[in-house]
């Protein structure tokens, strides 16, 4: 049965007055007041967005015709809560209480982009030298985007150097059809920032892809296979796709292009989720990637761990940020793992070494959360952990 607009309007409508968490209108705007126990993150952005024309939220939701940057200081508040984003208001917004920017500047050119990320790179200890790049999906204005990536860079422990990538969401539920637009043309971007970082003195590269998001990475990584530079240099590790806005079938034969990664992709699924519920009424009723959990033998045989967060609980009205509101002590173990360069590898080379090293790793990466349920691709316990981690 499909459902005709009208049937969905009721839901949309429900999901726009749910949505209301974040503030209406810019919320960048630099506090220049002291917060000594405040913590202050720099993100380095690349973005396909419009510049905006006046005030300080920076970009909109338009599409630019070439890639753009910009570097930011963003501070958290001491009180901060995992998962959380602590928006200011009023604005500016007090550091003590809230997410507040410290300092926005454009940044003018890729090879300026470039210089300020290998600097910073440099400044890093040898086996530090890490890019976790953040791609925000669906429904996702400029500002959200900062304040998202921000709290996963501060949840995470992450200590290389963060770096946004930005699509234009127009950051809102009515404009699905134009947001999945754009996450399509943001694919030529996200591969040429992915090819910068690579070229920039970087050691390990990450992806970390969040709902609508995952579309334009896995296009991106496609495309990349297809030029020839799928791994970007060897530099590639670990890719996470948390709650993919996906089609099923049109993974897959992604897949088949980009072929088993040499360090798997991880998969955070939900059948629970009603975000990609929505998504997938919306698109003929075709079951998205990160709510399907029917056949996660087969999607791991793709090259994925799956780690199936069903039975899990969700903080969110849509339980679509399991992986960063539900599960804490998840994100905060990602974090130890990603700062230690873990490749998901130990280094045994016998059949039962190998799949008891690669489960208890899992394990310790997932913690203590009840009830998620990881599906290891069968390839994987067949094979010497150091061949998979290189």
């Amino acid at each position: 049965m499909r459902f005709p607009f009208y049937v969905l309007l009721p839901v949309l409508l429900l999901l726009a007055a749910c949505a209301g968490s974040r503030p209406s209108g810019g919320a960048l705007e630099v506090v220049t007041a002291a917060a000594p126990e405040a913590t202050e993150h720099a993100l380095l952005v690349a973005a396909t967005r419009e510049r905006v024309a006046t005030g300080p939220a920076m970009f909109n939701g338009e599409r630019a015709g070439q890639l753009d940057f910009a570097d930011l200081s963003i501070s958290v508040p001491p009180g901060h809560k995992t998962g959380n984003i602590e928006w200011p208001s009023p604005l500016p917004g007090d550091p003590q209480k809230q997410f507040v920017a410290r300092s926005l500047a454009y940044v003018d050119g890729a090879a300026a982009f470039k210089a300020r990320l290998s600097a910073r790179l440099a400044a890093l200890p040898k086996g530090r030298r890490s890019v976790a790049v953040i791609v925000h999906g669906f429904n996702t204005d400029f500002d959200e985007a900062v304040f998202r990536a921000t709290q996963i860079v501060h949840d995470t422990g992450f200590d290389g150097v963060p770096v946004l990538f930005t699509w234009a969401s127009r950051g809102s539920l009515f404009d699905y059809v134009y947001d999945r637009d754009s996450a399509t043309l943001a694919r030529d971007g996200l591969e040429q920032l992915l090819s910068l970082a690579a070229d920039s003195g970087v050691e390990n590269l990450y992806v970390f892809a969040h709902s609508m998001g995952n579309w334009a990475t896995v296009e991106a990584l496609r495309q990349a296979k297809i030029a020839g530079h799928g791994d970007f240099g060897g530099k590639l590790r670990t890719v996470v796709l948390a709650a993919p806005d996906i089609d099923v079938g049109v993974f897959k034969a992604e897949m088949r292009v980009i072929g088993r990664p040499k360090y798997p992709f991880l998969l955070f699924s939900s059948s629970d989720d009603q975000a990609l519920w929505l998504s997938g009424l919306i698109a003929g009723e075709k079951p998205r990637l990160g709510a399907y959990t029917d056949d996660k033998a087969a999607i791991a045989d793709l090259g994925v761990i799956v780690i199936d967060l069903s039975a899990t609980a969700a903080t969110d009205s849509f339980a679509h940020n399991k992986f960063a509101v539900a599960l804490p002590e998840f994100v905060t173990r990602l974090g130890e793992r990603l700062r230690h360069g873990d490749r998901l590898a130990t280094g045994r080379d016998s059949f039962s070494d190998t799949a008891r090293g690669v489960g208890q790793g899992l394990g310790d990466l997932v913690g203590s959360t009840a009830g998620a349920v990881v599906t290891l691709p069968a390839y994987l316990l067949t094979l010497p952990l150091r061949a998979v981690g290189g």
